[in-house]
């Protein structure tokens, strides 16, 4: 559950204004979630999984492209009869429509299973931040901040633990 960042800005003021001895005790902790989707060993696993899961459809993206490209530049070129020029745009307007929807249903496809990937991912992370965060006593850790001092980034020890 991610809570709003105003909120936890508020809390944290509140938690510093209540008392000077509590604030010394208190222990924050910050996660950068772009690095550990980046750097985390099942994150990258889980690219590598998907690269080569879309990459025949990919190849055929490409393919079309270049026929597109192909029946643009021979049409360009050769200044057919008009059944033949009508014949290519004919064609070309097919190849079109075809990488159009092709590519659309890649789009979605695959985010569509980069968020499944990323998803499992997430949760692994997050169970270890949690059990980080009680073996090592934190009160706070944040995934969102506009600064963050590096003194709080305990990112690296999540990526070790993701290693694991």
């Amino acid at each position: 559950m991610r809570l709003n960042p105003l909120f936890l800005t508020g809390l944290l003021a509140a938690l510093l204004l209540s008392g000077g001895a509590q604030a010394a005790d208190l222990k924050i902790g910050y996660i950068n979630t772009e690095r550990v989707y980046r750097e985390a060993a099942p994150a990258i696993v889980a690219q590598k999984k998907l690269e080569k899961e879309f990459a025949p459809r990919e190849q055929e993206l490409k393919r079309l492209a270049a026929r597109g490209k192909e029946l643009e530049a021979l049409m360009a070129r050769n200044r057919n009869s008009e059944v033949d020029q009508k014949a290519q745009e004919r064609e070309l307007a097919s190849v079109e429509r075809e990488y159009q929807a092709k590519t659309r249903d890649f789009r979605d496809d695959l985010n569509q299973r980069r968020n499944e990937e990323f998803a499992a991912v997430q949760e692994r992370a997050n169970r270890i931040i949690r059990q980080l965060a009680e073996r090592e006593q934190f009160d706070l850790i944040l995934q969102d901040a506009v600064y963050v001092s590096p003194k709080l980034d305990i990112t690296p020890r999540v990526l070790k633990e993701l290693e694991k």
